[in-house]
């Protein structure tokens, strides 16, 4: 039975759910989740879960991610992307007047910690609906600010003023490192309105999510059960997470449900492992102990 953590390198035009589908039939399991979705628009690394791995997915989700996108200043639109019709075009003068210095200082705003308003398409739910639906439906909706952290937000290569179908535009690819829960697409749209002119997404790629990076990804194409590469769950969990070396005795007791004694640990989960090298459960410190978030078992 396959079991482990997939690093899937998600094509363009697929959804998260349709990934996760696929890897259903390829494992042939249900057992399947993903940490993090990605838009149909978007390319790039989609974390899988299979099997016992799934109850890593929790940990996962919220780990920071790195991102190239092309930004498309001139115009803006209903889902801050290519994917939907033209809101307003930008002054083509003001356009025609960008360059590669405007633009870096106006993206200094958008370093560090800044509050963002998510793109009113995003999956985010509002009165028990997702806020994508409800536009879909024609209802406005308007989303609160959230604190994000954005640690590069860097010009790499200035596209340049170009055009089609009779508009000008300025084009520019960057990369974007940033914690969970940020929206490329809504850096897009702020950009563009602080320059004036309005701005959109027209490509996206992640490729990274903590310390695992797309170089380790496996395509989609031709996957079969026989040529699906995963990584153990133990494995997946060194490469991501601190760990604490348990004694014989200390797993015992974590699959008896009973706490440890902390030991200078920090706060933030990490992993607990065996002296097989073995993921035994996923722990984190409550006053002076330690207390288990999930414990895997055995077959693990």
């Amino acid at each position: 039975m396959i079991s482990g953590l997939a690093l899937i390198d998600k094509p363009q035009g697929w959804t998260s759910h349709d990934v996760v589908a696929r890897l259903r039939k390829v494992a042939g399991t249900r057992r399947v989740g993903h940490a993090g979705t990605l838009d149909p628009m978007a390319t790039g690394l989609l974390l899988i879960g299979i099997n016992s791995a799934t109850k890593l997915l929790t940990f996962l989700v919220g780990e920071d991610k790195t991102y190239f996108a092309t930004i498309r200043l001139g115009a803006s639109t209903i889902t801050d992307d290519k994917e939907s019709d033209v809101l307003v075009y930008g002054d083509e003068t003001k356009i025609a007047e960008l360059n590669e210095a405007a633009i870096e200082h106006a993206l200094e705003q958008f370093r560090g910690d800044i509050m963002q308003v998510p793109s009113s398409v995003s999956a985010i739910k509002v009165d028990g609906e997702r806020a994508y639906a409800k536009v879909r439906s024609g209802n406005e909706v308007k989303l609160a600010a959230r604190a994000v952290e954005i640690k590069t937000f860097k010009i790499i290569k200035p596209v340049g003023l170009t055009e089609q179908d009779g508009h000008k535009y300025f084009d520019i690819e960057v990369q974007v490192d940033c914690s969970s829960g940020t929206y490329i697409r809504a850096l897009a749209r702020d950009l563009g309105a602080a320059l004036g002119v309005g701005g959109h997404l027209t490509g996206l790629r992640r490729t990274r999510i903590g310390n695992y990076k797309i170089e380790q990804a496996q395509e989609l194409e031709g996957l079969t059960e026989e040529t699906l590469s995963v990584l153990d769950i133990s494995i997946a969990a060194k490469q991501q997470f601190e760990i604490r070396n348990l004694s014989d005795q200390e797993v015992i007791d974590l699959r008896h449900g009973k706490r440890l004694k902390a030991s200078g640990e920090g706060a933030q989960p990490f992993a607990g492992i065996d002296a097989d090298g073995k993921l035994v459960a996923m722990l984190t410190v409550s006053g002076k102990d330690l207390k288990s978030l999930v414990v895997f078992g055995v077959e693990s």
